[in-house]
């Protein structure tokens, strides 16, 4: 990969006031992730146009668009910091003048392989994403990157503070970058501009305060840095990408049904969602495909929490504001004939737990993040949703011809998203080269009894 161009882009006011506010204050929401690597995100798409067009056309356009919409997304240009005497939480600080560093390059890797469904090493996309400037004093929020094919496609890549933006808030502001650059505007549908009000985020039972505490004793005392875990990716670490359509989830209802009404101790309080089907389908063979050799395995599920509050809180709202869920097996079981139907079950019981609210156990999350669970357990995340629509984000050129998640190859989770056509759901996976065509091989012939 060549670089090209480091621009530093700020936020252009075309419709916007001056900010009313050059801080934003973290909630426990955010303050649970604070260590976590960031997340990266490559959107592909085809471009097969010369080279000049590219710099002439399409860059000044993004380049431009980006610069638009910091102007919604302030808080994005500024810097977390932990000061030791003026707060006893984190903060973003941002002020006029900060920007957002663009990445342009080249690249003379074969773009319809990255672009595609064959399995690739996990760090073949390495190159794409951007990196954040993190010190143990204070770190950048968000970095861009846009990489060229030449002739073929290029490639957006994002580095997001996951102390910063969930989910919902990072694939909020590249919808609003998409739509600055497709619609050329400069002003946001109402129903998408960012809500950043702290305060209806309410914390009665100071589970803030035992995060804070957490994090600074981890390697502590008092240990205010903001350096990030450095999660390795294994050497044969191998990528694939994997759809299951609404057919393909209709079967997996059927063999669900089936197989539970066939057992003498069957579950009467499955949740059958496209949701709990998928992952459910998917977590059974990895299992397999992996030989998990734990006792138990534990799905970590993320759920956002905006219209699970009281009151609730805007779709809009900007920062972190996901729960967490555990859903608990018995390799043995999950290995054995009826394993769907107890992955189905237990995913439905760590859902049904909702009823109880959003923040029914949170007191834990830090632990569970933290310190983990005993040495007989594997533990493995849940990352992304079909509901970020990621696949609709079109910068005037076509929908993505694919989204990656390149950070679930440190974080061992699997990926959750639309599909491109609409139809169904998309994961992407990361393990080893032989479990990985284990579980494809799995994940296919499932389908077909």
């Amino acid at each position: 990969m060549k670089v090209i161009k480091v621009f530093n882009v700020a936020p252009t006011s075309e419709s916007q006031e001056a900010p009313s506010q050059t801080s934003l204050p973290l909630t426990f929401f955010d303050i649970l992730w604070l260590r976590l690597p960031p997340v990266e995100r490559v959107f592909f798409y085809e471009f097969p146009h010369p080279t000049p067009l590219f710099f002439d056309s399409l860059l000044p356009k993004l380049k431009h668009s980006l610069s638009l919409a910091l102007a919604h997304f302030l808080p994005l240009t500024g810097h977390l910091t932990w000061p030791f005497l003026h707060s006893q939480n984190p903060t973003i600080n941002y002020k006029t003048g900060d920007t957002v560093s663009l990445t342009v390059a080249e690249s003379d890797a074969d773009f319809n392989r990255l672009a595609g469904t064959d399995l690739t090493e996990a760090k073949e996309i390495h190159h794409l994403v951007p990196h954040l400037t993190i010190s143990h004093e204070q770190a950048t929020v968000l970095a861009v990157q846009v990489t060229l094919f030449p002739n073929l496609g290029f490639s957006i890549g994002i580095t997001s503070h996951h102390a910063l933006l969930d989910g919902k808030t990072s694939t909020s502001f590249i919808k609003s970058w998409a739509y600055l650059c497709r619609e050329s505007s400069s002003s946001l549908p109402p129903e998408v501009c960012p809500f950043y009000e702290r305060e209806v985020v309410k914390d009665p039972n100071h589970v803030g305060e035992k995060y804070v505490s957490d994090w600074l004793k981890q390697d502590g005392p008092n240990n205010r840095s903001l350096k990030v875990w450095d999660l390795q990716v294994p050497e044969d670490a191998t990528r694939g990408s994997f759809k299951l359509s609404r057919s393909d989830l209709e079967k997996i209802k059927q063999l669900v049904v089936s197989k539970n009404k066939g057992n003498s101790t069957a579950n009467t309080n499955l949740r059958l969602s496209t949701f709990v089907l998928c992952v459910a389908y998917v977590w059974v063979c990895r299992v397999r495909a992996e030989e998990t050799k734990h006792k138990n395995v534990m799905l970590a599920l993320t759920v956002d929490c905006r219209g699970r509050l009281e009151p609730p809180i805007p779709e809009a709202y900007f920062g972190n504001c996901v729960g967490a869920r555990i859903a608990v097996a018995e390799t043995k079981t999950l290995l054995g004939e009826e394993g769907l139907v107890v992955a189905a079950g237990a995913l439905s019981d760590a859902l049904e737990t909702l009823k109880e609210g959003a923040l029914a156990g949170a007191e834990n999350w830090s632990t569970w993040l933290l310190e983990g669970f005993d040495d007989d357990v594997r533990l493995v995340g849940v990352a992304g949703s079909p509901k970020f629509e990621v696949y609709g984000n079109d910068f005037g050129w076509g929908r993505p011809k694919k989204v990656e998640m390149a950070s679930i190859d440190r974080t061992g989770a699997f990926c959750l998203s639309d599909s491109r056509s609409g139809d169904g759901f998309e994961i992407g996976f990361v393990s080893n080269k032989v479990a990985m065509g284990a579980f494809a091989s799995l994940f296919v012939n499932g389908l077909r009894s």
